[in-house]
This record gives structure tokens, sequence and C-alpha cells, in this order.
């Protein structure tokens, strides 16, 4: 992507990215080539790489299917839940349609019964999680289910998952990784270069942008013009930095950073799995890779593996690194386990960092905007 273009133009277009891979995928389906879907940032996506598919993220941060899925799964169940299962049931996730397999993981009990269900229209693999990174016999698990994963991608597409290409993946995600990094870490620039708004939309629509190479070479252009422009004396007013935690950021989930950016505030970082969580560790390219990727999936810090130390320590980091004056823990409504977490959450980081915390539980839907902006607002006035 030419530099000449302006920064805010293109990062419309990566918010645009969702819509217009739709036409991406269509076209991929009809030179042949294997989609698989997936939801999580624990599937490891260098496996069906290998088998020359592409990996897609399904649609699962949009309350306009829920009332479908409501009529199968319990209403207090968590929305991310109830949206994922929503569009591959009404198919109007053309992402989900066109998915040949898709790739589920146990991160919760409503997710693993939700499976299930969505078996019955759509060829799925669950992987089994760990509930701990602790000890050996969890490490065993985990890397035979990435060796049983890649028996389900061989056996589903009839392609072999050799070691050079198995390689050639981790090297080219890797790559991928470093960029998205690259370009989020314009972040810790104080004041900031970018507003935490513009930085998400890159950083989620990069997820629907299918050439991994041209998009790695968009996000360190990108990166880069930022930081010059930064240099130029291009800034924003200096104002609250806020890093953001917890639940998976994106679509309509954004209504939170638009609540802190529209009442005084800079979002400037997101260890979330939209963010940093999933991106700072790449896998490592020497070795055993089977060995590598289990020890860099198992890295992640989800409040699913117990205890999560992971999540700690990568929060400690970014607190220092992104100069953040605050966390807001974003808890999507019925996901317990990072309900439970947030008093952890909020114990570090007053302790540890002496800076506010507040958590927000919030679902898909606009209603509750108005008490969202207030709390965010008071939360804002006093820092």
């Amino acid at each position: 992507m030419s530099l000449i273009t302006e920064l805010p133009a293109i990062f419309d277009q990566f918010s645009q990215a969702r819509q217009k891979g739709f036409v991406t995928v269509m076209d991929l389906k009809e030179q042949g080539i294997p989609l698989v879907g997936t939801y999580c940032t624990f599937m490891p996506q260098e496996i069906p790489m290998a088998a020359g598919a592409v990996v897609v993220s399904l649609c699962s941060t949009s309350d306009e299917t829920i009332e479908e899925a409501e009529k199968d799964l319990p209403r207090n169940l968590c929305p991310l839940i109830k949206s994922s299962y929503g569009f591959g049931k009404t198919d109007k996730c053309p992402y989900f349609y066109f998915s040949d397999l898709v790739v589920g993981e146990t991160t919760c009990d409503g997710k693993k019964k939700m499976y299930e269900y969505m078996a019955d229209f759509k060829p799925v693999h669950v992987m089994q999680l760990p509930n701990s990174t602790a000890d050996a016999a969890s490490r065993a698990l985990w890397k035979a289910e990435i060796h049983r994963l890649k028996e389900a991608v061989e056996q589903q597409f009839g392609v072999p998952v050799t070691e050079q290409a198995l390689r050639e993946a981790i090297v080219l995600k890797n790559q991928e990784r470093r960029a998205t990094a690259n370009f989020y870490r314009v972040g810790q620039l104080n004041p900031p270069a970018l507003s935490g708004m513009d930085i998400l939309k890159v950083v989620y629509g990069a997820t629907f942008r299918f050439d991994k190479k041209a998009l790695i070479n968009e996000l360190n252009d990108m990166a880069e013009r930022a930081r010059q422009d930064w240099q130029d004396g291009k800034r924003l007013e200096a104002r609250p930095r806020i890093l953001i935690t917890g639940c998976p950021i994106g679509g309509a989930a954004e209504k939170v950073v638009r609540a802190i950016e529209e009442n005084g505030g800079w979002v400037v970082g997101f260890e979330n799995c939209t963010g940093a969580k999933a991106t700072e560790r790449c896998v490592e390219e020497t070795g055993d890779m089977y060995d590598a990727l289990t020890d860099k999936y198992l890295a992640i810090g989800c409040s699913c593996i117990s205890p999560n130390d992971q999540r700690l320590k990568l929060l400690s980091e970014m607190v220092e690194e992104y100069q953040a004056d605050g966390v807001v823990d974003v808890i999507l409504q019925a996901c317990h386990t990072y309900a439970v977490e947030s008093l952890a959450i909020k114990r570090h980081v007053r302790d540890n960092h002496h800076i506010p915390y507040i958590a927000i539980e919030t679902d898909y839907s606009t209603s509750d905007l108005g008490q969202l902006s207030t709390r965010v607002a008071a939360f804002i006035e006093m820092l």
C-alpha cells in the first residue's frame, strides 16, 4: 500500500476489511483453496496454513443473530458464544458458510457444548485445552492436541502437513505477528500518534486480510508513517492513557473504546486477545516444531488457564511500556472466568503499579451506552 494515501483513509479501509473480505473468500473457494474457520487465538494457525488452507476469523462480535441463537441456547449465556452459534446457524456469516472445517477449543464450558450443536451443520474439530500450563502432563496434552489437529486437517483436505511446509508457515505467521506488534506499539508514543480506535480498526481488520505478505508490508508501512508523523510534530493532545484488558474487543464491543475516547481518554494499548495477548510471543523457528508450537500457544494468558501468571506478566510489561494511567477490564456478560479473575487483576494493578482500575461488564447491544459513558467519564475524571 502506498504511503501517499492518508493514514485515516487507510484505517477506514481496514475497518471495512471484514465486509470486503467476503468477496475474497468467495474467490478463494472458486480457486479450490480450502478454508478453516476459527474463533480463538489458541488455534495453531500454522497447521492449516501448512496444508495450503486459508484461516478465517468467524463472525462472533455482533448481536444480530443472538435472538436466533437463543432458540437453542440459554439466554444467560455469553454473547460471544450466542453470536458465534447464531451466525453459523443462520448462514449470515459468509466466512462460516464457506469454511470447510471449523476448529474450536475448550476455553469454556459454554463453548464446549455449543460446538456439539454446531457440529450438526458444519464439520467441527475441537481441541481439548488443558486447564493449567504449569505441569508436564498439561504440556503433553496440548502437544498431542496439536498433532491431532494436524491429522484432522490432513484427513479433511487430503494434503500432508510436511515438515518444510510447517516451517515455512511458522516463519510467515511470525512475520505477521511482528508486523502487527510493530504497528500497535505505536501506542507507546507519548503523547499518542494515533487514537485507540484507529489502532483497533487496523488490528481487528487485519484478521480479515488473507494475503499475509501484502498485509505484513502494509502494517510495517503504516507503523513507519505514523512514527514519522509523530516525529514531525503531528501528535494528539495529552490525555489520560488507558490500557484495555479482558475479553476480546472488536465489532460491537468497540463501544468501550469509543466511550473512553469520547470522554477524555486515549486507549493506547490492548492486552486482550485482539491485541498483545496472542501476538507478543512468536513461535521458535528452530528445533522441534511441535514443541515450539506447544510452548507458544500455551503461553497465551487466557483466564481459562489457572493459575494465569502469563496475563499478569504481560499486563505489567504493558502498563510500563505504554505508560498507562489506568486499566479498563472489559468483561462480557456471563464470561465467568474473566469475571472471577477481575479481582486478581484489580489487586495486581493497584498493588504493583499503583494506578486506577475499573471493570466494565457489557454485551453486544446498545442498551448500556448511557451507563457505559457515565461510568467511563467518572473514571477518567478521577485520573
